[in-house]
């Protein structure tokens, strides 16, 4: 598969967005907002975190193309540690600023609408998606062998 640093990690991607609109469509009640109301594939937020799916399975995909030893997969375990890291905690922090700052400006300038608050992930949601992006990139290796 010659373009598997590619296709894998958007697999992941596709299966963690797809899981958050399937549970929509299904009646589930999910924390997510929608960045496209067109596509609403493009759900931000929720379980589970498409980020970590995505960085999880991009880092193994490399491990497992270019040996768990490469500087390349020490290169990507760490940019997927950062990922995982800001998902959970800088985003977060960002999301209860913005409420916040949402709750000044409806007291102090009713008028004004509020800005769209993007809250992170919780930890559950991040383990989840490093999980999706776990299974779905073995599968995809081992099926396409």
């Amino acid at each position: 598969m010659p373009m598997q640093y590619i296709l894998i990690p958007g697999i992941a991607w596709f299966v963690a967005q797809s899981s958050k609109h399937l549970a929509r469509l299904f009646g589930r009640n999910r924390r997510v907002t929608q960045s496209n109301p067109r596509s609403p594939v493009l759900f931000s937020g929720g379980m589970p975190s498409a980020h970590s799916a995505t960085v999880v399975s991009l880092a193994l995909t490399i491990g497992y193309y270019q040996g768990w030893e490469s500087p390349l997969f020490g290169l990507a375990a760490w940019f997927a540690a950062i990922v995982l890291y800001d998902a959970v905690m800088v985003r977060f922090s960002s999301g209860q600023q913005g409420d916040l700052l949402n709750r000044v400006v409806q007291k102090d300038y009713p008028k004004l609408s509020t800005i769209r608050v993007a809250h992170g992930h919780t930890l559950p949601e991040m383990l989840v998606g490093a999980a999706v992006g776990t299974v779905v990139t073995f599968v995809v290796i081992f099926a396409t062998r």
